[in-house]
Formats: C-alpha cells, structure tokens, sequence
C-alpha cells in the first residue's frame, strides 16, 4: 500500500475527493497540465474551481473523473483510488456535467435522461425499451428541474438553460453523490445562468457534494462555499470563496 492510500484509508471520514501530487501525463509546452496538485474536497461541499484560460481547471475536473492519464500522484474518491484497475468502483459514487451539456439533439428530453443509464443496461434491453420504472424516474428528474411538460421535446427545441438542465437530470438518474460540473453556464443567457446555478445549490442543500469549473468570480462567491484556485498546473489558493478579486489580481501580477 502507498503512502498516500495509508494517509486516506487512516483517516476516520475520508474526503470526497482528495488529491495528492497530481502530475498529468498530458502537457502544455513542457509543463505537464497538471503540475502538482495539492487538495482536498469534503463531503457535502459546493466548490468552484477557478483560474485563468489554461490554467488546467478542467483537466483537474477530468482527471478525478479517470479521464486524463496520470504520470505520478494520487487522486481517490470515496477512499477508492482513480486507477486503471479500480476506475470503475471509483466512478460509481460520480456523475459528470460537461460544457454545453453534450446532449443528442434529436432525442426528446426524456430519451437524453434515460440514455444516463445506458451503461448499466445490455444493448438487447436497450433495444427493447428502458423499463417502465426507468421512464418514470426519468419524468420524475425533469419534472423535479421545472421541465416535465417538454419531457417529449427534442432537445434542439429547448433553450440552452433547459438543455442544461436535461444534463443535470441525465447525470441524476445515476444517483450520484458527486456532481462534476466544467463550465455548465458558459454560453447562457443571464436568466439561464442563474437556473442552472440554483439547481446546482438546490442539489447542494439536497446533500450532494457539487465541484463546478467556473470563470465568474461573482457566481463562485453566491454559490460555492469553498473556492479553488488553480495556476500553472497547482493550487494556488484554497478557502472561502470571498476576497477572490484580490487571488486574481495577484495572479495578473505574476
């Protein structure tokens, strides 16, 4: 056992993501994306991860999702570490929300819900229909996101701050305990930034620990109770989200 699981699995509540000298296979220049990075994310927290363009807020977001190669280091959720041989465990308590949703626009709303367990059903029951009680879950999610009545809507009907809220559903019906979400109001008018945030901060109150990539220092303020700021591949800034003007112009500085 690594030193870094024996400090994880010793402790008497393990975090809901912990990372410990994350160094990403991939590189910008001859800097690897993710250079070092040092944190810790408890249970039940609403983070933002912020930074300048570059900076590798998203690639931290996909490799706690097991989506960016590490060279060294170690990132584990709920205890179970992010590797090839237990990626599968370790996503199990996770759920994903990517930039501009990532929906199938000629799909009805319901049907885009539903395709969220399309992973844990074989092609054949696919084929055939999702059961019954996955159809009603699903209506059950959009109804719960104010969007029952365009359950039958192709998704390319929708506005972008409904899309956004189909992916919130599509990434529910798993039951997650952690939402991750890269940048899911970038492109969205002011009222629709502002759903998609209080949906976030309803699933917050709700219990779930949310970690969102986000650009606007207001929104993380409102919203997030904790902020984490990321240069050049390492946290630079860990704590309340408040004073974030001030990290920022010190990053401008440097």
């Amino acid at each position: 056992m690594s030193a870094i699981e024996k400090r994880v699995k010793n402790s008497d509540l393990a975090p809901a993501i912990f990372c410990q000298q994350v160094v990403s296979q991939a590189k910008v220049g001859n800097r690897p994306i993710l250079d070092g990075i040092d944190c810790k994310i408890e249970q039940g927290e609403f983070v933002a991860i912020l930074g300048l363009n570059g900076a590798g807020k998203s690639s931290l977001l996909r490799s706690i999702a097991g989506l960016l190669p590490l060279r060294s280091g170690g990132i584990f959720v709920n205890n179970i570490a992010v590797t090839p041989s237990t990626l599968k465990q370790a996503r199990q308590p996770l759920a994903m929300l990517f930039q501009g949703g990532g929906l199938i626009p000629q799909l009805s709303a319901l049907d885009n819900v539903l395709c969220g367990r399309l992973g844990e059903f074989s092609g054949w029951q696919t084929l055939t229909g999702f059961p019954a009680s996955e159809r009603q879950t699903a209506l059950e999610l959009l109804d719960r996101l104010g969007l029952g009545e365009f359950a039958s809507q192709s998704t390319r009907q929708l506005s972008g701050g409904q899309q956004q809220r189909v992916a919130i559903a599509r990434a529910l019906i798993r039951s997650p305990q952690i939402l991750l979400a890269d940048e899911p109001v970038t492109g969205l008018d002011i009222m629709a930034i502002q759903q998609v945030m209080q949906t976030l901060s309803q699933l917050h109150r709700s219990g779930m620990t949310v970690v969102t990539v986000l650009h606007d220092l207001a929104l993380a303020h409102t919203y997030a109770q904790t902020a984490i700021v990321v240069d050049r591949g390492r946290v630079v800034y860990h704590g309340v989200s408040q004073n974030l003007d001030a990290q920022f112009e010190q990053l401008i500085k440097d």
